[in-house]
């Protein structure tokens, strides 16, 4: 990746660029705050005697200043990875994915201007977040990201991180690199969360492409003119395109068997618990004791609805009066599901896009690769250390974040790597794979009284070797340093 070339280039020194290293693979290795990494460098890992620097004699001080050294230079930095991840992989950039997740932090966040209190998507609403904005392209590089604050609405961000990507675009062909978009500008990829009207339009006005999930109520699927697009064991997802004459957008109708058997018992679930109550109480019309006033049936009825939202908007309900006392007589109900929506069609959504060059297929398939992106976000809260912060100053959290998209770029880069050799184990599988080939210090005392003391690295085992040849590394890393001591 030549990430310590780009470094020096930007003028770390000597301790700044072992400062910056150590930290990134310490987050790929040992996840953690930089106050764990800073141990871990000192206490743990052998890296300082690959890298012939020594991590004893650095602060913690300075772990902190690298944090802010690499923020400064972070537009920089990403486009220098993304440069080097073309030029690895040659892929063009055609698709380009956009998504945001938060994460939370510890303590009251009084000192971070982006703090706020949000919607958690890890349930941790009772702390301060931050959200973290990322744009990526279709094999999973980032090729930009943004930090909001935690309560940033996801459609507003749109514009921000589009432009930031122009920016780049602009920069990559000032300095007379190659250009990050060669050719048309990519199709962006999101969800419907991000894909209001308003942000399709700015979209259109720029010239992109976009493929994203239909905020409209609106369902529809006919079976013979759908085609199948996947299938495992008896699951399958079939596909229906149909254009829009009032846009011209195409629409792409979704059926997923796995999809519908989830809403079917979902809405089974929901309808028996709706449809229970009201048995209750049109029982209690004839029994001493329970509810009879038409009005207070009514009431109770209303309270059924809003507590089974979803299953009351498909029944209608019917409630006999008697005019002389005023009371209930009777409770009946229908349920008829709403006519081109999702009640009347389980398991099916639409996708809406304004490419109309590309087959049924290879939109849904194009589709998918936002999953991809929910696998990043996964591997960066899990695998690398993202959540929980515990720093306070805006730029801490944003430097940790930021140390922690680095360490992304490198994992993906070695997963793309193993993958061509057949092994797609995850990154946390790969350091338990990993994990036992240590540097080691033998002790021998000599006849004459001196003591050798000699330091290699262990012998790996067969799955570790499979792993350094099919990246083309040393199984034997580091040098063997023998001394002796009279």
């Amino acid at each position: 990746m030549k990430l310590d070339d780009k470094l020096k280039n930007l003028g770390f020194n000597k301790h700044q660029l072992n400062a910056a290293i150590g930290t990134i693979i310490g987050r790929m290795v040992a996840p953690d705050s930089e106050l764990a990494t800073h141990y871990w460098l000192q206490n743990h890992t052998g890296l300082g005697e690959l890298l012939g620097y020594d991590y004893e004699a650095m602060s913690l001080t300075r772990m902190y200043h690298v944090s802010d050294l690499l923020l400064k230079h972070k537009k920089t930095l990403e486009q220098h990875l993304y440069e080097r991840e073309r030029s690895l992989f040659n892929f063009e950039e055609t698709i380009t994915l956009y998504d945001l997740t938060n994460t939370y932090f510890e303590g009251s966040g009084k000192f971070n201007e982006l703090a706020a209190h949000g919607k958690s998507k890890e349930k941790r609403s009772d702390c301060p977040l931050v959200t973290l904005g990322l744009v990526l392209d279709g094999s999973g590089f980032p090729q930009t990201s943004e930090i909001f604050a935690g309560n940033a609405s996801e459609p507003k961000t749109l514009k921000a991180m589009i432009e930031g990507l122009e920016k780049l675009l602009t920069h990559s062909v000032n300095d007379g690199q190659k250009p990050l978009f060669q050719k048309k500008k990519p199709t962006i990829v999101m969800d419907a969360g991000i894909a209001t009207d308003e942000n399709l339009n700015w979209l259109i006005e720029r010239q992109y492409r976009y493929l994203v999930v239909s905020r409209k109520q609106h369902r529809e699927f006919v079976e013979d003119e759908a085609v199948e697009v996947k299938k495992d064991g008896d699951h399958t997802v079939k596909v229906q395109k149909v254009i829009n004459e009032q846009t011209g957008e195409v629409e792409l109708y979704c059926h997923s068997s796995l999809r519908e058997q989830k809403e079917r018992a979902i809405q089974d679930r929901f309808s028996s618990r709706f449809e229970e109550g009201l048995r209750k109480l049109g029982a209690g019309l004839n029994k001493k004791g329970c509810l009879k006033k038409y009005d207070k049936v009514m009431e109770r009825i209303g309270r059924l609805k809003q507590k089974y939202s979803k299953a009351s908007k498909q029944y209608q309900i019917t409630v006999k009066k008697d005019v002389k006392n005023g009371n209930a007589t009777q409770v009946t109900w229908i349920r008829t599901p709403s006519p081109d929506t999702t009640d009347s069609h389980p398991g099916v959504y639409c996708l809406r896009t304004n490419r109309d060059d590309l087959d049924a297929s290879t939109l849904w398939r194009t589709y998918t690769m936002l999953t991809d992106l929910e696998a990043v976000f996964r591997s960066l809260k899990s695998e690398l250390g993202l959540r929980p912060v515990f720093h306070q100053k805006t730029r801490r959290v944003t430097g940790h974040l930021f140390i922690t998209l680095l360490a992304y770029h490198l994992v993906h880069t070695i997963r793309l790597q193993l993958k061509k050799s057949g092994i797609h184990s995850s990154w946390s599988d790969l350091r338990k794979q990993l994990n036992g080939h240590n540097r080691a210090t033998v002790t021998m005392q000599c006849q004459n009284g001196t003591a050798v003391h000699i330091r290699k690295s262990t012998r790996p085992e067969q799955r570790q070797k499979v792993i350094y040849e099919a990246l083309n590394l040393s199984c034997n890393p580091g040098p063997t340093i023998k001394s002796v001591i009279e």
